[in-house]
């Protein structure tokens, strides 16, 4: 579990493949900043970009990792196919702070950055997302992008999906990769848990006959 508070951003440096085929996964190493990893061990889960990974194997002098990820991963998710910065979260303990919302680290689709613009000091974020994941996204609710933990402004549904809108400030621009998207950028989302519970329980009733 996580909270979609961003702990540090790293860098995927090298992937290998696990097999032969495109049905393979892939091997992926990932550098850290400097003393990140001093109390991370084997079998933990650290979440890029929004997706929860297994450490496979640990460098802590050398601020290195590994995660082992499918090609169903790969192909569900944003930014983890290629190396490139990535947003990074250690698993949430029992006695920390929730300082955002209620992550699981399990991507529920990718969205498309339509507008990314600095509007006085802060940014807006506009996001389309698919059509099957707006009736999770309200006005003032939860979000998760590319793992950080936001709340959505403005929503708009129309055939091609639902588009939302973010402020972002100048912190979370600074201290995530957020700050190099364009239009055009995949991005991973997670819809809010307690939304996901609230459809089930409207449409459970309307599916018995």
């Amino acid at each position: 579990m996580f909270t979609g508070i961003i702990t540090a951003v790293g860098r995927i440096t090298a992937l290998h493949p696990l097999g032969p085929s495109a049905a393979h996964g892939k091997r992926l190493t990932i550098h850290t900043p400097e003393g990140y990893l001093a109390d991370v061990g084997l079998g933990d889960s650290i979440a890029l970009n929004g997706a929860c990974m297994t450490v496979t194997s640990l460098d802590a002098a050398g601020s290195s990792f590994t995660i082992d990820i499918s090609a169903e991963s790969l192909d569900k998710t944003a930014g983890l196919d290629q190396p490139g910065p990535v947003n990074l979260e250690k698993a949430l303990r029992a006695n920390d702070r929730l300082g955002g919302h209620i992550v699981s680290g399990h991507v529920d689709g990718t969205g498309r950055v339509t507008h990314f613009a600095q509007v006085g000091e802060s940014w807006e974020l506009c996001v389309l997302a698919p059509v099957e994941l707006g009736k999770y996204l309200a006005y003032k609710g939860s979000i998760t992008v590319n793992g950080v933990s936001l709340t959505v402004n403005r929503i708009a549904d129309s055939a091609a999906g639902c588009t939302f809108s973010i402020n972002l400030i100048p912190h979370t621009v600074e201290h995530t990769t957020l700050g190099t998207l364009v239009a055009g950028s995949p991005v991973n989302l997670e819809i809010d848990t307690v939304a996901r519970y609230v459809e089930r329980m409207l449409s459970a009733g309307q599916q018995v006959h």
